[in-house]
């Protein structure tokens, strides 16, 4: 009898703590969700927050509530929805940097990219470009190449600045090809532009936005894109993986992630209501009229590319030797 009675409270008890949080889970959200996005206001990812954001509101019937916390290439950000409640309410919008590249760049790390969270979509991928001032004498990947080999040494790239994606997606190229090209880290696209617009740089590596208007004036030279298929805005613009390099993709991308622990109903709502949202025709042009493909993928998926993004990463920060204490 004694034994029924403990068994009968155990169960009372499990379905009494149990409650709360299932309660919690299954009428989420029921109180303001807040994105944060790891940059200052007005960058792509931003925008692209905001614009899912607003969608959300909608949907849910509650404020969702942009935060920018900038700093560490993304890891400040990052690190706070990281050690917030497991509860779905602090979701953040991590980017190459923040969730794949920082964690063989960093020497120390205040999170694990996949270990201290809940991967929910992968929101958007853009192709940075490579490109040339007009007196280079080459059109295609393959001719620059034939060209470096030629003229070993003579040519620097410019890159949005050390441990960037353009930075490193150049080196894996460089090693893949056997070239000799002297990186020249800028900080950002703007300064590295205007030195390829005057020829003062010859070769430059940065997000297809920023150069999409030189490139249409002739001002610039397109040699490919890093995406690992052609963009959907701008399909005339071959990928390195077409002239050569099979597989190739060294692309920027954003992606939605939760706190480690968050209950997995939570995680399916968000991933589901965050792919929604992403895939609505207004906000899939919106997104194309910033040089963006909007990608909405299953939580599985998601963790299995940004698997596969930190082991390619990690090659590149291996080559160029890049570090940040």
């Amino acid at each position: 009898m004694l034994k029924k009675t403990l068994a009968m409270t155990a169960v009372l008890a499990t379905a009494w703590l149990a409650g709360p949080l299932a309660a919690q889970t299954t009428d989420f959200p029921n109180k303001p969700v807040r994105i944060v996005v790891p940059f200052p206001p007005g960058g792509a990812t931003d925008i692209t927050a905001r614009v899912v954001a607003e969608k959300l509101s909608t949907k849910w019937g509650q404020p969702v509530v942009i935060d920018n916390k900038a700093g560490a290439g993304g890891n400040v950000g990052s690190d706070l929805v990281a050690k917030s409640a497991p509860d779905g309410y602090n979701i953040v919008l991590g980017v190459t940097g923040s969730h794949s590249i920082n964690i063989s760049l960093y020497k120390k790390m205040p999170y694990h990219p996949l270990n201290d969270f809940e991967p929910l979509t992968q929101a958007t991928i853009y192709p940075n470009a490579i490109v040339v001032n007009p007196q280079v004498p080459a059109n295609t990947l393959p001719e620059l190449i034939a060209l470096l080999k030629k003229e070993p040494g003579k040519f620097s790239y410019g890159s949005d600045g050390n441990g960037t994606a353009s930075h490193l997606g150049m080196e894996i190229l460089k090693a893949r090809s056997n070239v000799q090209l002297t990186h020249i880290p800028y900080k950002g696209s703007t300064p590295m532009i205007t030195d390829l617009l005057g020829g003062t740089l010859m070769v430059g590596v940065t997000g297809l936005p920023a150069v999409q208007q030189h490139l249409k004036a002739g001002k610039l030279k397109m040699i490919a894109i890093t995406t690992p298929q052609r963009a959907p805005g701008a399909p005339d613009y071959k990928t390195v993986a077409e002239q050569g390099f099979a597989n190739f993709n060294a692309a920027p991308w954003a992606g939605f992630f939760a706190p480690k622990g968050t209950p997995k109903s939570v995680v399916d709502k968000l991933a589901l209501d965050l792919a929604d949202a992403l895939k609505q025709a207004d906000v899939a042009q919106k997104m194309n009229d910033l040089g963006s493909t909007v990608v909405g993928n299953k939580p599985d998926e998601f963790r299995q590319f940004v698997t596969r993004q930190i082991e390619m990463w990690a090659e590149g920060v291996k080559i160029s030797g890049a570090t940040v204490d």
